[in-house]
Formats: structure tokens, sequence, C-alpha cells
């Protein structure tokens, strides 16, 4: 079995605060998963002030709770030292953190290995967080 690899730069949207189902603008931008029989897709995210995540993509009310427990988690205006970028900008640090910058997903004949429910997010914690740079890696076995 040869194992190929692709590695490619995604460049998302701009997004206001909040998640953001980007499992169809990956795709699109990403055809070369349709030639795999087998294998991984990891996702990167460049930045420190926004996240991803797999979450639920079927009730967009998930998507809302999940943004109001952030913000309870990590409030702006809460004494951080780190203020000069804004006071959107410490918590969307600690949420960062929180929720991590990366995800791997198997691909199984051709497609994300999803389960029924899930799909991929970026989760946007700055009020404008302008264009997200994603690093999306494929390795595994083509058709």
């Amino acid at each position: 079995m040869t194992v190929h690899w692709v590695q490619r730069q995604i460049i998302l949207a701009r997004r206001p605060r909040g998640v953001h189902l980007i499992t169809d603008e990956v795709l699109r931008q990403l055809p070369e998963i349709y030639d795999y029989k087998i294998g991984l897709a990891h996702f990167f995210l460049q930045h420190t002030s926004a996240s991803l995540a797999i979450n639920e993509r079927v009730d967009a009310d998930v998507r809302i709770d999940i943004e109001r427990r952030l913000n309870q988690l990590a409030p702006e205006n809460a004494g951080y030292l780190h203020v000069s970028e804004g006071p959107d900008d410490m918590p969307a640090h600690i949420k960062s953190i929180l929720i991590g910058c990366e995800v791997t997903v198997p691909i199984v004949n051709s497609r994300l290995a999803f389960g029924a429910w899930q799909g991929l997010y970026l989760c946007e914690h700055r009020d404008e967080g302008g264009h997200r740079r994603l690093i999306a890696t494929l390795w595994g076995q083509l058709l």
C-alpha cells in the first residue's frame, strides 16, 4: 500500500463571533479528499483567538448555547492584563485554549467519517476575527 499525502491552506470566510459550521466550505476547498479510499484528515487552525471543534450539526440551538456558555466562562472586562487588542481579545485566547486549534477525522470511502450528527466548526471568539487560515493535511490510501 502506498500512502499519499496532500497538504493545503484553506482560507475561511469572515464570520462574526459565534460557533459556525464550516464542513461544506472546507470540503469545497479540499476536493482531493474524494480521491482517498481510507485515511486521515488533520485540520489545524493557525490562530490564537479562534478554535476548531467537532459537534452537533443539526440543531442550531446547540451553537447558541455553546457560545453563551463560553462567554460565561471567559467574560469580557474581567480584569485581564492583556487588553491592548480590545476587550474581546483575552477572552478569545482563553476560549481557544479550552477548545483547541486542531482536529483529526478519519476518511472512509472518500468521505469524512463524522457521526450522523457531527460537523466541523470554527468557533470565532473575536467580534471581527477576519479571514481564518486552516491547514488541512490528508494522508492515506487512494482509490
